[in-house]
């Protein structure tokens, strides 16, 4: 392959977008993934960009740049590569079935209006209305209009397809085992008996993020399992983004809905179980009761990268030229491509829209000084 300016380590959002801007300033931007593009939590997840419903701070203000920057990157992508991306801009519904929950979403709506931030409360009609399939237990619901869908195993083959077409070279089916590290510094990567060169190395290898060989103090990323169900119904059953609890449904442009999610300590295993699976349809049907007479097509699982304070780790690592961009676990696709882009932008020396100081790899005791704050 000869030599790169950048190594990019994982092919998933965060790595494609990373080596998309890289290549696209003319830099030899080299991905290595062990598997292909997307293969793990990129392709197993829902494609929420919840920035309201989800994030709160320190991670409301990246989720809100985020979810900015989906709008525009749509149809850059879809330009660029001719792939459709599914990008739903109906918002999404948070429901309430009792005093507690809509308790707790009236102080939400109270708080992020605060914020200047626009979320509508509804009630049970207003919800019916919007959603006829929904529940009729259903006693209010929260809209944030602008959280919106997008597709992303669409998403990352439109990333990739970028990527490459604008120069960063692609390598599927090689696990990188180790930095290679010469004089104190990064040197390249060590993928079985190849040795790929380049005096910079981002990892975004997602939930393997803390097993990479060579760095002195890895990242604190575990895998957190989270398992899935497609319902397949044409139209659709919902509209809307539909939150309930810790689980959703998410309609997808070809008939399909999205059911999920669980949150399991499994260590690397992405075993759908029995439990797993009743825990997302309890969810689905509270949702939806009408689910229950449609189709199941499709089950799967995929491993989001935890962290001890559910934070992404953004920023230098231990070793010069080493970069942290992983961790960011439930907000994967929401996050994945303005933290590509701005880890590429922190490795190039690049000024930044805003501070990661709160994400930076220095807040577990790993990291070089920080080189994250905004200049502008």
């Amino acid at each position: 392959m000869g030599d790169a300016d950048f190594i990019v380590i994982g092919a998933g959002v965060v790595g494609l977008a990373a080596a998309r801007a890289l290549a696209g300033e003319g830099a030899r931007a080299l991905v290595v993934e062990r598997r292909g593009p997307g293969a793990e939590a990129s392709s197993a997840a829902a494609g929420i960009l919840a920035a309201q419903a989800e994030a709160a701070p320190p991670l409301l203000k990246l989720g809100l740049l985020a979810r900015e920057h989906h709008r525009r990157l749509a149809s850059l992508l879809e330009a660029e590569t001719g792939i459709a991306l599914d990008y739903a801009p109906r918002g999404l519904l948070e429901l309430a079935f009792d005093d507690d929950g809509e308790r707790r979403l009236l102080e939400r709506a109270e708080w992020q209006r605060g914020q200047g931030l626009a979320v509508d409360v509804l009630g049970a009609d207003e919800v019916r209305e919007a959603e006829p399939n929904v529940s009729r237990a259903v006693r209010r619901a929260l809209f944030f209009r602008d959280d919106h869908s997008v597709d992303n195993v669409r998403l990352t083959k439109a990333l990739a397809a970028s990527a490459v077409s604008r120069g960063a070279a692609l390598l599927s089916g090689r696990p990188v085992t180790s930095l290679v590290v010469e004089k104190g510094r990064v040197a390249g990567v060590r993928a079985g008996n190849e040795v790929y060169r380049a005096p910079v190395v981002i990892n975004a290898m997602g939930a393997w993020a803390g097993l990479l060989g060579g760095d002195p103090v890895p990242p604190p990323v575990e895998p957190v399992r989270g398992q899935m169900i497609a319902f397949d119904l044409s139209p659709p059953l919902v509209r809307h983004v539909v939150y309930w609890g810790h689980g959703y449904l998410v309609p997808r442009a070809d008939g399909r809905v999205l059911a999920g999610s669980t949150t399991e300590q499994a260590g690397f295993d992405k075993s759908v179980t029995a439990a797993g699976l009743r825990a997302i349809l309890d969810i689905a049907l509270q949702i939806a009761p009408i689910l229950a007479d449609v189709r199941v097509v499709d089950v799967w699982a995929g491993l989001r990268p935890g962290t001890p304070d559910g934070l992404p780790v953004l920023g230098p690592g231990t070793l010069p030229g080493l970069y942290q961009a992983g961790g960011l676990y439930r907000n994967g696709i929401l996050l994945g491509p303005l933290v590509g882009e701005l880890v590429a932008d922190l490795a190039r020396g690049r000024p930044l829209p805003l501070d990661l100081g709160p994400f930076t790899p220095a807040r577990f005791g790993l990291g070089q000084a920080s080189a994250s704050r905004p200049t502008s």
